[in-house]
């Protein structure tokens, strides 16, 4: 998500927040997240939000402290206005409404951040969205691996086969330089995968050779481990000229912060959210 977005997403963000006049309590209207979260019927909305209730009951903490129901008047076309209900909600609510949406979705990403971080400076927010999208590309590279070792297994009937195959990709995407070769480089401590320090553009590398590898196994039913180790370097090989001719050398960029680190402190920002929202009180109708 590159920084003009967020910002115009930030800005449209702080545009909605509300303040009770007594208490000074930080609340968002569920009609007004609505629209930014580009839900077209409040009726499908609503369904997303009863999810963000059921998470939060499931979380331990009492829902009619997040959720207020609420009811306010709006204007109609006519000029006559009428009363429709809405609902208050907390930051921690409006975190869980956004977790139960699409993250592919770059204002429900953006809403994913925004309510988990306390701070809203553009640069905390850009560094938060940018570790969540790492840890994403790392889940998702895990699920290619898983996908692709069950297809050689079945395939092959060797769990070795695998780690072969996985290895001579690696040693393709990375110019000749080999899985162990790059741990070195990049300092990977023994036991860990190498992926947990890549950066997030050769996850993402990763992962995209292992779906084409995983596509083109069974569309053309490949049976040998020849066969499949020609299919993945091939892919690798393809995938490391496409980020060539952008400028970027899969084997030379730095080491990224350990996955796990950034997963744990992603997870801490989560369960800050209830303490740091102030319970709701009283009538913001």
């Amino acid at each position: 998500m590159d920084s003009q977005l967020i910002e115009r997403l930030r800005s449209n963000f702080e545009d909605i927040v509300q303040s009770d006049a007594e208490t000074g309590t930080e609340y968002w209207c569920a009609r007004d997240l609505q629209v930014l979260l580009r839900y077209g019927r409040w009726e499908n909305f609503s369904k997303v939000v009863d999810k963000a209730i059921t998470s939060c009951k499931n979380a331990g903490y009492e829902p009619r402290d997040h959720f207020l129901g609420i009811t306010k008047m709006v204007e109609l076309g006519s000029g006559a206005k009428r009363e429709i209900e809405d609902i208050a909600l907390t930051r921690y609510a409006c975190y869980l409404i956004a977790q139960n949406g699409d993250p592919s979705k770059d204002p429900i990403a953006f809403a994913q951040t925004y309510f988990a971080v306390q701070a809203r400076r553009q640069e905390i927010i850009e560094k938060r969205l940018a570790d969540a999208e790492r840890v994403s590309a790392r889940r998702k590279l895990s699920e290619s691996e898983k996908e692709l070792s069950g297809i050689i297994f079945d395939r092959l009937r060797a769990n070795e086969s695998f780690a072969r195959i996985r290895s001579k990709g690696d040693q393709a995407l990375f110019g000749g330089v080999t899985t162990s070769g790059m741990k070195g480089k990049l300092g990977v401590p023994k036991g860990r995968p190498l992926a947990d320090f890549l950066p997030t553009i050769t996850i993402k590398a990763k992962d995209f050779s292992n779906e084409i590898t995983n596509f083109n196994i069974k569309r053309n039913d490949l049976r040998t481990e020849i066969g499949v180790t020609d299919e993945h370097v091939k892919n690798n090989r393809d995938v490391r000229a496409l980020l060539r001719d952008r400028g970027i050398t899969p084997e030379a960029l730095p080491a990224a912060e350990d996955v796990r680190k950034v997963e744990r402190r992603l997870q801490s920002d989560q369960k800050k959210l209830p303490k740091q929202a102030s319970p709701l009180e009283g009538d913001h109708g």
